[in-house]
């Protein structure tokens, strides 16, 4: 994102957004029928950092919030626990913890005997993985839109989701079935995880294999460099645990999900188009351990999917999902953007919304509009001040030096543990 000082000056330059008459710009939807002769390539991703959430949500950048995978019992209640459960309130989708992650992996980069000549990569596209993931599965999505506000600094397209007033209070006011629901699938997480490798530690639950009560403050997130076409992507998002010894990469990352059991056609159909999400959202993250389960909420039994191999379970059937069209999708939709986007004073916000079977639609915001998405806090745009000064320190010069005038007293000697880099 370093770039140099004359072409970065007017990007970050202090001051309100322009009013601009907002402009509408549309992308239409993919076809289904026909795969795309030459799919874009996506890249291993190389794990850059890690970092953890208390249980007060405090972020740590350590791995004490790791968990690691051990069998569940089976016929185990995935409604044990519930009125214990600690749920952190779902809140706007910021970057800032990201943004974060990405700026101590930059200065990291500034140590050692190289760091005159080191440089972090330039990234095109910095964004939360259920983000990704939304826009690489809407070409199959029938029946949830979704709204994104995006910006465009110097060549690095930020997004965050858009989540109005109404939207959060649904999300936090969920019915109690609903509720209970989506509390199986964190029970099972309990019962499938241990903080030791390889074996369980003694709880004081009286019921087999409790890993503990379900605390949602509680994360172990992990941050990745990958790459869509030619476009690298700086992409951050928790994981649920890891199987065996914990060895920086992400081969043996698990993410664990419940479904309901199988019971005929119908509900195995349900459970493939599923499988997309699942796919898409641990791609080529290492494997999904799920767990079927009784409308009670009792455990049946699991199934384990190294993800690399889930499109071989549906190919060739009926109304199956092809990734290739998502990646397709994906990459037209960045190209999209780089394509129609203008780079003018980078505090530019835009709204893109997804309406299913229909497509893209991008709209710049005016003033008014931009600061409903600041919502009062010290932010360009939607990004973090702080973030915002950084940026410009880096182009007054090179990005170490910059990196160590920016952090002040503040810095902490040596590299935190959790560092990847």
């Amino acid at each position: 994102m370093a770039q140099k000082r004359k072409a970065v000056d007017a990007e970050l330059e202090d001051g309100p957004p322009v009013r601009k008459r907002p402009s509408n710009l549309t992308l239409a939807y993919p076809s289904l029928s026909h795969a795309p002769s030459k799919p874009p390539p996506f890249q291993q991703p190389t794990p850059l950092l890690t970092f953890s959430y208390t249980p007060d949500h405090v972020l740590e950048f350590n791995d004490s919030a790791l968990r690691y995978y051990v069998d569940p019992p089976r016929g185990a209640d995935l409604g044990y626990g519930y009125d214990r459960w600690i749920r952190r309130p779902d809140e706007r989708g910021r970057l800032d913890t990201l943004l974060r992650a990405w700026s101590r992996f930059k200065k990291s980069l500034c140590e050692g005997p190289s760091a005159s000549q080191s440089k972090a990569p330039d990234i095109h596209v910095m964004s939360w993985r259920g983000i990704m993931t939304k826009i690489l599965i809407a070409p199959y999505e029938e029946r949830e839109g979704w709204e994104l506000n995006v910006m465009r600094v110097g060549g690095t397209f930020y997004f965050e989701e858009h989540l109005s007033d109404a939207k959060l209070k649904e999300k936090n006011e969920m019915e109690p079935r609903h509720r209970r629901q989506v509390y199986y699938g964190y029970a099972f997480e309990s019962y499938c995880t241990t903080s030791t490798p390889g074996r369980r530690k003694d709880s004081p639950s009286r019921v087999e294999g409790w890993g503990g009560d379900v605390n949602t403050n509680v994360q172990w997130c992990s941050v990745v460099k990958t790459k869509l076409g030619d476009r690298r992507i700086i992409i951050g998002g928790e994981v649920d645990c890891v199987r065996g010894k914990y060895t920086g990469d992400t081969a043996n990352f698990v993410e664990l999900k419940t479904s309901l059991t199988i019971r005929g056609p119908s509900d195995e159909a349900k459970f493939e188009k599923k499988l997309l999400k699942f796919y898409l959202q641990s791609f080529l993250l290492g494997e999904i351990v799920v767990g079927f389960r009784k409308p009670s909420g009792q455990l049946v039994t699991t199934q384990s999917f190294r993800t690399v191999e889930i499109p071989r379970t549906v190919r060739g059937k009926p109304g199956a999902w092809d990734p290739l069209i998502c990646l397709d999708w994906g990459d037209r939709f960045l190209s999209f953007l780089h394509n129609t986007l203008p780079v003018n004073t980078g505090k530019e916000v835009w709204r893109i919304t997804f309406t299913p079977k229909v497509g893209i639609t991008v709209m710049m915001l005016d003033a008014s509009g931009v600061e409903e998405v600041i919502g009062g806090d010290n932010r360009v745009g939607f990004l973090p001040r702080w973030y915002w000064d950084e940026m410009e320190l880096i182009a007054d010069g090179s990005s170490c030096a910059s990196a160590h005038r920016g952090e002040g007293s503040q810095r902490p000697a040596g590299v935190p543990s959790g560092w990847r880099t």
